[in-house]
């Protein structure tokens, strides 16, 4: 598929932050166009694109290390209006003649940031902030060609501007929503500095993916799980080809309670898409048989899922295609973005497929995030409870099994996570979270039922808030509905004798446990 051009938007360059594709999301959301391009584009090549302005993302690296990804010097000679975030304002620092180091005490988590000069990104906001810190490095001088527009407590040059230059640097991570203000800061950025048109919008989005999947010959064999990610990708596909799309659901033995039903009912009879299925869940749960690895789990899972379709091809084919619905969330976890990034996890339906599939792969939600697809599921239609569903991973309960696969372990996380959704939808605060359920691992705890000794599991419940799944917050959901969850699990779920509520962040932990 062919993205808008990038006249008038703004390029992000890669430097392999988990947040990198986020700064995308965030600029797009203002209805300016977006794409992130490699570290190493140059700038004649951005001028040529008639881009507004650049940034740079973060990234792992540090600046001053051997073989550390560098952007093209030429971008700082100021010729075009620059933000740079985090690792891309060291780098800004550094090519101006500035100071970065390691610093003695590392800045991660939410701090108190002082606006000392409110004009250019701190337009209109007031002096002082909570924004989002996630770095080891820290400028330790900037040069005479730069002044200080806000400090924190660990970084006293928290946000800079080159003189006489439409060029800025953050150390915070203004794209994140831990920071407070921080989408006016880039829209200071976006429309204050670069003067960036607004082009973009889901509306163009689907208008475009139709156009351009009505291009693709021959069949498309597309993968459907009743979650909203394949569920969009089917409609959109349904809307663009009709005929030539076959759907199929595969039945893993990892899946939520009901799952199949449901996807018959919203797909099969509620859109009117052809969906057949196929039972494989004993070929699943044999090859997970003694895994107990969770990147394993996940590469088995992508292999037997591509197996299973194979198969299917070669019996129900031709089909020249496989459309999945991959999100950039699972691309930029796999390592698979346009920078240098880290492994999160592999997702089974990105760094899972082995190679040397008989069909092409097509992917027409990759470059969009999980509150988009929901906009565009919208647009296309999908009802309600398949737009609001929450997600659910492509590996399934392999992934909220902690440790070995089990038959035990797999009733027990199926029954206590369709207890906390039920719950919460009996609250009415099921739509109002992101993600919401409950894992269980091997240890053994000592419960009392009965009045007698009882060893059993402890299911551990996680309830999260989350804009994109890039960055998630702990709910502090209502300690009544914490009650009836316990008390549910532990009468209604054999085997279960404590339920514990995870109050962990992403960062530094992930959404699923595995």
């Amino acid at each position: 598929m062919t993205a808008p051009d990038l006249a008038g938007g703004v390029a992000v360059l890669d430097f392999g932050g988990q947040y990198a594709h986020l700064i995308c999301r965030r600029i797009r959301s203002l209805g300016v166009y977006s794409e992130l391009l490699p570290h190493g584009t140059k700038l004649e090549e951005l001028e040529r694109m008639k881009v507004a302005g650049v940034v740079l993302s973060g990234g792992p690296a540090s600046v001053y290390a051997e073989g550390a990804p560098k952007a093209d010097p030429a971008l700082f000679q100021g010729k075009l209006p620059v933000l740079g975030i985090c690792y891309g304002y060291q780098l800004m620092v550094k090519a101006h003649g500035g100071d970065v180091v390691r610093s003695e005490s590392r800045e991660y988590g939410r701090s108190n940031l002082k606006v000392i000069d409110g004009g250019g990104l701190f337009d209109g906001l007031e002096d002082r902030l909570i924004c989002w810190m996630s770095h080891s490095d820290s400028a330790t001088s900037i040069p005479p060609s730069m002044e200080v527009l806000a400090a924190s407590e660990g970084s006293p040059y928290a946000a800079v501007r080159l003189v006489g230059a439409r060029q800025y640097g953050v150390q915070f991570h203004p794209e994140v929503s831990h920071t407070e203000r921080g989408h006016e800061v880039l829209s200071n950025f976006v429309f204050g500095v670069c003067g960036a048109a607004k082009r973009w919008s889901m509306e163009g989005f689907l208008r475009d993916s139709v156009g351009s999947l009505s291009k693709l010959e021959g069949r498309v064999l597309c993968a459907v799980s009743g979650g909203v990610d394949s569920s969009v990708t089917a409609a959109l596909l349904n809307r663009a080809i009709a005929d030539r799309l076959q759907c199929v659901f595969i039945d893993t033995g990892l899946l939520r309670k009901g799952e199949a039903a449901n996807v018959g009912e919203l797909l099969g009879r509620g859109l009117g898409v052809r969906v057949e299925f196929v039972d494989a869940s004993d070929r699943f749960l044999k090859s997970l048989a003694g895994v107990s690895d969770p990147e394993q789990k996940r590469k088995i899972t992508g292999r037997v899922f591509a197996d299973v379709f194979e198969e299917f091809a070669r019996t129900r084919g031709p089909f020249g295609y496989l459309a999945q619905g991959t999100l950039y969330p699972d691309v930029i976890e796999s390592g698979r973005s346009a920078g240098p990034a880290s492994v999160i996890k592999t997702h089974h339906n990105v760094g899972g497929l082995p190679p040397g599939l008989s069909m092409e792969l097509v992917e027409p939600l990759r470059e969009l995030y999980k509150d988009e697809v929901r906009e565009l599921g919208k647009l296309l239609g999908l009802p309600k409870e398949v737009v609001e569903r929450h997600p659910f991973p492509g590996p399934g309960l392999a992934v909220r099994v902690v440790g070995e696969v089990t038959g035990e372990k797999l009733r027990i996380a199926r029954e206590a996570s369709a207890i906390v959704e039920q719950v919460l939808d009996e609250e009415g605060i099921y739509p109002k979270v992101w993600q919401a359920f409950a894992f269980v691992g091997d240890d053994l705890l000592t419960g009392v039922l009965g009045d007698q000794r009882k060893l059993g599991h402890q299911v551990t419940v996680k309830i999260v808030e989350s804009v994109d799944a890039m960055t998630a917050d702990w709910s502090r959901v209502d300690p009544g509905a914490l009650e009836r969850i316990s008390d549910r699990i532990t009468n209604e779920v054999p085997g279960v004798v404590a339920v514990a509520y995870s109050i962990s962040s992403k960062p530094p932990a992930t959404i699923e446990p595995q």
